[in-house]
C-alpha cells in the first residue's frame, strides 16, 4: 500500500497525486502543513517537505522527482503505451526538463508566490509567517507568468503534447502548477489559446476530477476553475 503525505496546493503534491491516478495506483493520503514541521513529517524527510511517500514498510521517498522517478520504474512498465516516461533518451531527457522547469522555475518564479501569499499565509498563524498578502511578491508572479504561458504556449503550438508528441510526465507537472494558480483566477488565458486548449485537453482527464473538487476553507475558486469547457 502507498502512503502520500501532501499538501491538496502544493504544486509537486499535486503533480504526485495525479501520476498516481493515471498510473491507476491506490493509494492512502495524509493531509500535513509543512510550515508546522510535524514530527511524523521530520522522521520521514529531515527536510520538512512534502510530498513524501511510502510504501508497505519501506524507506520515505521524498521529493517530486525520486516519486515520479519509483513510480515510473515500478509501475510505469506494467501500463504499456499509457507509461508517462517516453522511451527514446532524448524525449525522456526532454521530459525531465519541463518537469523540472515546472515544478522549479514556474513555481519558484509564479506559483509558489501566488500559493504561499493568497492560500497559505491564510492558514499559518502569524508567529510562522502568516498574515497579509505581500503585494509585491504578487506583482512579481503577476509578471512573471505571462513570460512562462508564453514558453509553454510556444511548445504546444509545435507539439501534441508538452514534450512532444505523447502524454508524459511534463504535461502533469506544468497542469498541478497551473491548476493552483488557476483556482485562485491568476491565469490570464486571454490571448493564450494554444496552451488554454492544452490544459483543457489534460483538465478533462480523470485525474484531474479529485483536485478540481477541491477548496480551501472560506476562499471558493474562481468560477472557471472546475469548468472543463472554459
Amino acid at each position: 500500500m502507498l502512503t502520500l503525505y501532501h499538501h491538496p496546493f502544493s504544486p509537486s503534491s499535486r503533480f504526485i497525486r495525479l501520476i498516481l491516478s493515471e498510473y491507476g495506483a491506490a493509494f492512502e493520503e495524509h493531509h500535513v502543513n509543512p510550515w508546522e514541521r510535524p514530527q511524523a513529517l521530520l522522521l520521514l524527510n529531515a527536510a520538512g517537505t512534502v510530498p513524501v511517500m511510502v510504501e508497505n514498510e519501506g524507506p520515505a521517498i521524498c521529493g517530486a522527482g525520486p516519486i515520479m522517478e519509483y513510480l515510473d520504474e515500478t509501475r510505469g512498465y506494467a501500463v504499456a503505451d499509457r507509461r508517462l516516461m517516453p522511451d527514446h533518451p532524448e524525449a525522456r531527457a526532454e521530459t525531465r526538463r519541463l518537469v523540472d522547469w515546472s515544478l522549479g522555475k514556474f513555481d519558484q518564479e509564479v506559483v509558489g508566490h501566488l500559493v504561499r501569499e493568497r492560500i497559505y499565509k491564510q492558514i499559518m498563524p502569524k508567529s510562522t509567517g502568516g498574515g497579509e498578502p505581500d503585494s509585491a511578491a504578487l506583482r512579481v508572479a503577476r509578471a512573471n507568468i505571462q513570460h512562462h504561458l508564453k514558453y509553454f504556449g510556444y511548445l504546444v503550438a509545435s507539439r501534441r503534447w508538452i514534450a512532444g508528441d505523447r502524454l508524459t510526465f511534463a504535461d502533469f507537472a506544468l497542469a498541478a502548477g497551473l491548476s493552483c494558480a488557476d483556482y485562485l483566477g491568476e491565469v490570464p488565458w486571454n490571448g493564450e489559446e494554444d496552451i488554454k486548449s492544452w490544459y483543457a485537453r489534460v483538465k478533462s482527464r480523470p485525474s484531474m476530477r479529485p483536485l478540481l473538487g477541491e477548496k480551501v476553507l472560506g476562499m471558493p475558486p474562481a468560477p472557471t476553475y472546475a469548468d472543463l469547457d472554459f
